[in-house]
């Protein structure tokens, strides 16, 4: 951390000012004790008690593990009170981000890289035990600067002016302080170029390039590869690589298929390099990179199959389909998520069908929503079969409709007379002619009777 050689320099240069001080006291003293031992004694002798103090020390001696050993060697040099406050302040706070760093409770989304989605019980936990970490911390500098503490925190140290990548975790939050401060710095930089030339295009009224930005990404694989190990730089660029960020966002579409984080660190292992060249030559139109372009894509589906095993690259490949991950929620739903491939089978054969029966111009409009229908329900059957369930029963047949025969009235004919003639109530012409009043008939009124299977009663006068 850069507190610690500010903090030094001060103290140093305080020390300088105190030695300085001393030497030119003693210089005062020693001259007044002459002129004190030349003049003739009077009837008072004057003494003096001089207080020595160790002027000259190195930093082991006052480093301390105990705190309170710690503030009380500071003091004894005659280290400001506020540097006192500022250097415990610090330090303590290093010790617990140290412990927060490493404590495997506290896990973050950046710890599970393989996740589309954080564990939201994982988080909870975390939270909790970053309370009580916190709470400790507080606890111990009340105990050892007082409760008022918290009013001068780290008043004279610089605040970052970004806020950093999380180091954290069994291999980065293991570094050591010089280390994460070279990932900090590396990571700025890196930020700084991105937006540089970002903006350049934009002022150039341009996109930026996919080629340029990977060229950006390997600067700053390079400038990693300088101070990690390899196993560290994998585990930055899992966090933080904006492949391993697309791999994610690839797989959160899916929703379904849960990548476990042996199969996303294999997946990422064999896409990286090629997703790498990819970006190279996005850009690129001829002949050859589009015939490289489709080459490497080749490349990356048939490195995910091997890593992935047949099944689940079956799986990672059908999931890509938005149909598929519709009939697998639906499976997943019935629970039994292993009839996903038949429900989505059964689903795509009856679109077919569908298609096939509004194709056909030689059915009516009522015989094609019939066929419509048929369609459906065979698929709804068919879905209920694979998923165990119950098999809906066909509707019962509609009642076919009863024959009707429309009388054109002439003069004099009435309700009653068309009830006689036909030998139907005159309810059931009513029911069969909602819309028109028969009780105020007139000639060319046109009727709809329900024809009775009786044979007809004569015809009556009116």
């Amino acid at each position: 951390m850069r507190w610690r050689p500010l903090l030094l320099l001060s103290l140093i240069a305080n020390l300088v000012l105190a030695a300085a001080w001393y030497f030119t006291s003693r210089q005062h003293a020693t001259l007044y004790r002459r002129a004190i031992q030349s003049a003739p004694l009077g009837p008072t002798q004057i003494k003096t008690n001089v207080v020595l103090r160790r002027q000259f020390f190195s930093w082991q001696e006052v480093e301390s593990s105990d705190y309170r050993a710690y503030v009380a060697n500071l003091r004894d040099i005659g280290c400001p009170e506020q540097t006192i406050r500022d250097i415990i302040i610090a330090d303590v706070n290093a010790l617990y981000a140290r412990k927060r760093a490493t404590d495997p409770d506290i896990v973050t989304p950046e710890h599970q890289w393989w996740r589309t989605a954080p564990d939201t019980n994982a988080l909870t936990v975390a939270a909790a035990r970053i309370r009580e970490l916190d709470e400790e911390r507080r606890g111990l500098l009340t105990g050892l600067l007082g409760s008022d503490w918290e009013t001068g925190d780290q008043i004279s140290l610089p605040r970052p002016s970004r806020p950093g990548l999380n180091l954290d975790g069994p291999i980065l939050g293991t570094l050591p302080t010089n280390i994460k401060q070279e990932l900090q710095e590396i990571s700025a930089r890196a930020q700084d170029r991105l937006q540089a030339y970002t903006e350049a295009q934009r002022q150039a009224g341009k996109l930026p390039e996919s080629s340029e930005l990977a060229r950006l990404q390997q600067q700053t694989r390079v400038e990693l590869a300088s101070v990690l190990t390899p196993p560290q730089v994998e585990e930055y660029l899992l966090r933080y690589s904006q492949n391993a960020g697309d791999l994610r966002a690839e797989l959160g579409q899916l929703k379904h298929f849960n990548a476990s984080q042996d199969e996303f660190r294999a997946m990422f292992q064999v896409t990286d390099s090629i997703d790498l060249q990819l970006q190279l030559i996005a850009d690129s139109t001829d002949t050859s990179s589009v015939q490289q372009r489709a080459a490497l894509l080749a490349q990356r589906e048939n490195a995910l199959k091997l890593v992935l095993g047949k099944d689940r690259y079956e799986q990672y490949r059908l999931l890509h389909d938005p149909d598929y991950r519709d009939a697998f929620a639906t499976a997943q739903q019935a629970g039994d998520p292993n009839a996903a491939l038949t429900l989505y089978e059964i689903n795509q054969t009856t679109a077919q069908e569908l298609l096939r029966i509004r194709a056909n111009t030689n059915f009516s409009s009522e015989q094609l929503a019939i066929e419509l229908k048929k369609a459906e329900l065979e698929q709804l059957k068919a879905l209920a079969q694979a998923l165990g369930q119950e098999v809906p029963e066909d509707p019962p047949p509609a009642p076919k409709p009863q024959p009707r025969k429309l009388h054109v009235l002439t003069p004099g004919e009435n309700l009653n007379f068309l009830a006689r003639l036909y030998g139907v109530n005159p309810d059931a012409l009513r029911a069969a002619n909602p819309n028109l009043n028969l009780d105020r008939l007139k000639a060319g009124d046109s009727v709809s009777v329900p024809i009775n299977l009786l044979p007809p009663v004569p015809a009556l006068p009116p």
